[in-house]
């Protein structure tokens, strides 16, 4: 499947840590790795500054590898939602993990987001960027599935039969 998306046409050292990456479809971010190098061990190379400084795409451009070394590869759609979250928006993965942790079909995430399923798998597939009102729809759907009572849930209710 061709996912321009996820396509990297670039990735160069930005600073201790951070990575400026561009893609097929003309995204462009800063990401700082910093605390995922800290929280797994298998990449405690990348600690080492002039390891890091060795960053380049792989074989594919589908994600980035250091010092030539595959088990120092990370792959570009979960480097791609890392730089979108820092930047303080809504990432793909953010769609997939919500829609898997309340176990929602595709059709029954988009009711729930007041979306066409079509406008919501361009936004789980990374293809379109996601506005900032359906991540804090995805956050507020949460809350109220998560109480089950309260205002909130009435609010639902008269939503529904408006």
């Amino acid at each position: 499947m061709n996912q321009p998306q996820f396509f990297m046409t670039r990735a160069t050292l930005a600073g201790r840590a951070r990575l400026a990456l561009s893609f097929a479809d003309g995204f462009a971010a800063e990401v700082d790795l910093s605390n995922v190098i800290d929280a797994h061990p298998t990449l405690a190379l990348l600690a080492d500054p002039d390891v890091f400084a060795q960053v380049g795409l792989d074989e594919w451009s589908r994600g980035v590898t250091f010092a030539g070394n595959d088990a120092l590869t990370l792959a570009s759609d979960n480097l791609r939602a890392m730089a979108i979250e820092q930047a303080g928006h809504f990432s793909h993965s953010q769609v997939i993990a919500w829609m898997e942790s309340h176990h929602l079909t595709l059709d029954q995430a988009a009711d729930a987001l007041g979306l066409s399923r079509r406008m919501l798998a361009y936004y789980r597939s990374g293809e379109k960027l996601i506005p900032k009102t359906v991540g804090l729809a995805m956050i507020g759907w949460e809350l109220i599935d998560r109480t089950g009572s309260g205002r909130a849930n009435e609010a639902l209710a008269y939503a529904q039969v408006a």
